[in-house]
């Protein structure tokens, strides 16, 4: 079939063959390429004044219209319907068409990584790496050493080998296929995420017996082993943090405090440092008088009795025992960040005084609280006077004049104190 151009004519026939005007000239002759219509690129279409006008001509017969600002065209069919492999211009950027195809392989690894977290770089090592003692045959031919891996990754060998490990009870425990089937650039199904911190260990230390004790403890917390395997290969950091925050301090002290109660060493230590710190041995006295005091309050409630200022333990009175649980109510609803030692005194005194009040009050009570007193205060003096060792003082020269007098007067206020209890006996 020959298609001839005239230069009079202005407009394409509409049936038959697609003619198109030419500038005047002879006959052209055709070139192979011109019989051939073919649609435009999907993508970076030739803007207009770079196409020459015979190519235009002989483009389909749906012309496509330019899309937005020249950007990416859609391609059409004959029937003017849009390709379905293309889809809209709108969305090139979104399914990723327009951008870099880096960024776009950064992606794709992401989603990987977030889907399997590290079994994507484990599936790496267990596809590539045999271990030294492994015979290197069928695929394991292509299959380079740990060492080798490790010097291609640029890292070090036994981090390769903490990955390599991972993989391998995972195999054990069938959540994984074993190295043997495994082919380098082979891709498979990998497991959760979540699940690669129960096989894989980040630190060296894990493996030693105390690493292992902090993993078990951490998997007790409810904790991943590798966050308490860092803080204890980190004591700075932990001593920075405990300094800093007052919540990693106060977490700390509670982990001491119960670490003590299962190590005396530890005690000893923490006791020996207290008492070597004056601001220390002040705050641990202040915190006993007043722990003492609310026991002593505590203990009126909790057993309805009180004990007398001479040392008698007798039943508390209903009115003592109700201003006692209403004290310990409020020290009870303390937080632990509020001082207790101002409510504690506040109970503790008057607590105090409604006991001597009682005392006060009941007749046969006050007499055997000054009888008991009074013994109480004999007793003291006997064991006193007969600590004093009388030969000291006829073997050294320790005798003063000043120790006669003293001893004198003592004689005189014994001697009174027998003629009044002479006295009340021959009264009673």
């Amino acid at each position: 079939m020959t298609i001839a151009f005239t230069p009079s004519e202005s407009a394409p026939v509409e049936t038959g063959p697609v003619v198109v005007p030419e500038p005047a000239g002879p006959v052209m002759a055709e070139e192979p390429e011109f019989w051939e219509p073919s649609a435009p690129e999907p993508q970076g279409a030739p803007e207009p004044q770079e196409v020459p006008e015979p190519q235009e001509a002989l483009a389909p017969q749906v012309t496509p219209e330019p899309q937005g600002d020249g950007g990416t065209e859609a391609s059409h069919g004959e029937d003017g319907a849009e390709d379905d492999s293309e889809g809209d211009s709108e969305g090139d950027s979104e399914d990723g068409r327009d951008h870099d195809p880096v960024v776009v392989r950064d992606a794709r690894d992401f989603g990987v990584y977030a889907r399997t977290g590290g079994w994507a770089f484990a599936l790496k090592v267990a596809r590539s790496v045999r271990p030294g003692g492994q015979a290197a045959e069928g695929t394991a031919r292509t299959k380079v050493s740990a060492k080798a891996f490790a010097e291609l990754a640029g890292c070090s060998p036994e981090r390769v080998m903490r990955y390599y490990k991972a993989w391998d009870m995972a195999a054990d425990d069938g959540l994984v296929p074993q190295f043997e089937v495994l082919v380098p650039g082979e891709d498979i199904d990998l497991p959760d995420a979540d699940v690669w911190l129960s096989y894989y260990t980040s630190r060296n230390s894990a493996s030693s017996v105390r690493g292992q004790a902090i993993s078990a403890a951490a998997e007790a917390e409810g904790i991943r082993p590798t966050k308490a395997l860092e803080v204890a290969e980190n004591p700075t950091a932990l001593r920075a943090a405990i300094l800093a925050d007052p919540g990693t301090a106060e977490a700390a002290r509670g982990a001491l405090l119960d670490r003590m109660k299962e190590d005396p060493a530890l005690q000893t230590e923490m006791a020996r440092a207290i008492a070597r710190t004056d601001d220390l041995k002040k705050a641990v006295a202040s915190e006993a008088k007043a722990a003492d005091r609310i026991g002593y309050v505590r203990q009126i409630v909790e057993n309805g009795q009180i004990r007398t200022p001479a040392g008698q333990t007798v039943e508390a009175p209903a009115e003592l025992r109700a201003e006692a649980e209403r004290h310990l109510s409020l020290l009870d609803e303390l937080d632990d960040s509020e001082e207790a030692g101002e409510w504690a005194g506040e109970a503790y005194d008057t607590v105090k005084g409604l006991v001597a009040k009682a005392v006060e009050e009941d007749p046969a009570l006050r007499v055997q609280e000054r009888r008991t007193k009074f013994y109480s205060s004999l007793q003291k003096a006997t064991k006193v006077f007969e600590e004093l060792t009388l030969d000291e003082v006829m073997e050294e020269d320790i005798y003063e004049a000043d120790m006669l007098q003293r001893l004198e007067a003592l004689q005189e206020a014994i001697g009174t104190c027998i003629s009044a209890l002479r006295r009340a006996t021959t009264t009673s």
